[in-house]
């Protein structure tokens, strides 16, 4: 019988510009995505099949965080670092400390900030990294061991 995994979210280390993110929201908290397929195909009429590698490696980072987070006003501040000076460039890296998926970018940027809602209830904010080239290696959680 194989041992065990166990997945623990508070082991997922999310770093942004150096500040290590916290303060999530309930559910998913981080979301990753390259924007496009790398490789094409295309197919002739005599069936003979080429495949076109399309060397775009850019994607994106989803972070949801809790209204009440500091992370925030990290995320705020590198937004207005980039609107006043283009400055706001930052390395990403995303790594699950009890399993081996490791996420990284060296350039990343806050597309824009997150829509506002305030209510009765503590509300999410969603926060967009747009990623220059995205690394990302999907990896699975180490077995239980004494």
């Amino acid at each position: 019988m194989p041992a065990p995994v166990t997945y623990d979210p508070t082991k997922v280390v999310i770093i942004v510009g150096g500040a290590i993110m916290g303060g999530f929201a309930d559910g998913t908290f981080v979301a990753v995505e390259y924007e496009n397929d790398f490789f094409t195909k295309v197919t002739g009429a005599d069936k003979q099949t080429t495949r076109v590698k399309q060397n775009d490696f850019s994607g994106n980072i989803t972070l949801t965080l809790a209204q009440s987070s500091p992370s925030n006003d990290v995320l705020s501040a590198f937004v207005v670092l980039d609107k006043t000076t283009n400055k706001g460039i930052v390395p990403v890296l995303i790594k699950d400390l009890s399993g081996t998926t490791l996420v990284s970018s060296a350039y990343a940027w806050v597309r824009k900030p997150p829509a506002l809602e305030f209510s009765k209830e503590v509300s999410n904010r969603e926060w967009i990294l747009d990623c220059a080239e995205l690394d990302v290696v999907v990896g699975g959680e180490f077995p239980f061991s004494i």
